[in-house]
């Protein structure tokens, strides 16, 4: 099953700044070769459910390894059963009506 999710992994115990955590998610994603979008406050992701959740697993894995007692994590997932959507297709259905 094709799934769209939006990703926030929260290290804890680390200090204020995230950056090398949060570039250490982008690697790991980025070599399960899925469609990712950084944004603000997280990451969308695009791809099939297991290697998607296979990421997100291989993503906390990563984190604590690198000294990280404690991640929170949230995880929105959106799935179609009509029709084949992508993170794409999602963005220029708002933007066709925004003109």
């Amino acid at each position: 099953m094709k799934v769209i999710v939006d990703l926030c992994v929260v290290p804890i115990g680390v200090g204020v700044s995230l950056a090398s955590y949060v570039a250490t998610c982008e690697r790991v994603l980025q070599q399960a070769g899925l469609t990712i979008r950084l944004h603000p406050n997280g990451t969308a992701i695009e791809g099939e459910w297991a290697p998607v959740m296979a990421a997100i697993e291989a993503c906390h894995v990563a984190v604590h390894a690198m000294g990280c007692p404690r991640i929170f994590t949230t995880v929105t997932i959106n799935t179609r059963t009509d029709r084949d959507q992508s993170l794409d297709d999602k963005l220029a259905s708002v933007q066709a009506l925004l003109g």
